[in-house]
């Protein structure tokens, strides 16, 4: 007997799009102008900030042995005018991503954070934190 080819689908780019989709309806003014994407920003320097700016990354992916889900650790880096806009909206991120249940990430619980910081190359406060993905396989 054959066993199916099982994969599992970009949970980073799903966590961003989860994000992306959320957080372009929602009014508080820490969200307004936010960007949603899956790489660092290009031009960092104080001078010309694109804030607020929301990062997701997979930082670790652990699939079970049976291939019926993978545990993958997103983490999510918002770069914001002041820290506490930062964690604001991280803390927004963090809630969303709780509750979203979907076609790629069943759900979510929190692992760490947010926690505040200073991006070492433009002096932008950010806040960081991190999320455990269930993730749904699919077979091809």
């Amino acid at each position: 007997m054959t066993k199916p080819l099982t994969v599992f689908p970009d949970v980073q780019s799903a966590g961003a799009g989860v994000l992306r989709a959320a957080l372009a309806g929602r009014s508080e003014p820490y969200v307004v102008g936010v960007a949603v994407g899956t790489r660092v920003p290009g031009d960092r320097s104080p001078e010309t900030p694109d804030l607020p700016y929301v990062m997701v990354r997979k930082d670790t992916d652990a699939p079970h042995s049976s291939m019926a889900n993978a545990r993958c650790t997103l983490r999510v880096t918002v770069w914001h005018a002041d820290a506490d806009q930062a964690h604001d909206l991280a803390m927004l991120c963090q809630g969303v991503l709780l509750v979203h249940s979907g076609p790629v990430i069943r759900g979510c619980r929190p692992a760490t954070g947010p926690l505040p910081a200073v991006d070492d190359v433009s002096g932008i406060d950010l806040s960081t934190l991190t999320v455990l993905a269930n993730v749904r396989p699919q077979l091809v």
